[in-house]
């Protein structure tokens, strides 16, 4: 199955694709220091609600005042985000790229905001995924990460089922310790509670079941419902209990 296909159809009822609900988004977005007229860059932008949120509440009339790029690999996302920034933010200055964040290239120091929530996969981990941040903001601007880390020690049961490696995360101590040692300011982080968790995992389960049902004809549906069932079990049996994400907004030293 391919695997954006996949996600299109799991997340379809998230305006999110990571278990941070509106609200939390929506105070990291007030306390950013943008000034006016910012240039945003997000990495891995899934259906776009960051970047279309930000020019919102800092473009003035229609994103007006917003110049962005938003990257993102998967092509049912683009389309997503090409109508919600057309719908919403129709004025701002958004450059929307179908492709692997992995290769875009910008020059050093150009944004007011650098950000990427749970892509850091693009950048092989954590990380790498600050320094990309790092330096494509300006001095005194802001890097945005969502990342994962292990609330407890994973169960090797868990590890074996999930294919996780118990070094694919840090605890979230370490995840704030790894933006200082990239020379970044910690300013804020936003820890998603099981509340958040559970909506993000089991609107998974209800979009996936109700294709299911209203698409019988699709080969791919087996794999769907079995991929699903593998991660309901994954996540009721270890996961709630052991994998924590949280936002993390660091500031640039002012150079």
């Amino acid at each position: 199955m391919d695997t954006w296909k996949f996600f299109d159809i799991t997340h379809g009822d998230h305006m999110i694709c990571n278990p941070t609900n509106l609200a939390k988004l929506d105070e990291l977005i007030g306390l950013l220091d943008l000034g006016s007229e910012p240039k945003v860059l997000d990495i891995a932008s899934g259906k776009g609600e960051f970047i279309v949120r930000v020019a919102e509440r800092f473009g003035g009339s229609a994103g007006r005042g917003v110049e962005g790029v938003a990257v993102d690999i998967s092509p049912f996302c683009i389309a997503d985000l090409r109508a919600k920034a057309s719908d919403r933010v129709p004025a701002a200055r958004l450059e929307i790229l179908e492709m692997d964040g992995a290769g875009y290239r910008p020059e050093a120091g150009t944004f007011d905001l650098a950000s990427c929530m749970g892509g850091d996969w693009v950048f092989g981990g954590h990380v790498p995924t600050l320094r990309f941040l790092a330096e494509a903001a300006r001095p005194g601007g802001c890097v945005v990460v969502g990342e994962p880390f292990w609330k407890n020690e994973p169960a090797a049961e868990y590890l074996a089922c999930s294919g996780l490696k118990r070094d694919r995360f840090g605890s979230h101590s370490q995840n704030v310790e790894a933006g200082e040692a990239e020379g970044l300011i910690p300013w804020v982080t936003m820890v998603s509670s099981d509340d958040d968790w559970d909506r993000y995992e089991t609107l998974q389960w209800r979009a996936a079941a109700r294709y299911a049902d209203s698409h019988p004809e699709d080969r791919d549906v087996p794999e769907l419902l079995a991929r699903v069932e593998k991660s309901r079990r994954e996540y009721l049996n270890w996961g709630r209990d052991t994998l924590g994400w949280a936002l993390y907004l660091f500031a640039t030293p002012r150079r």
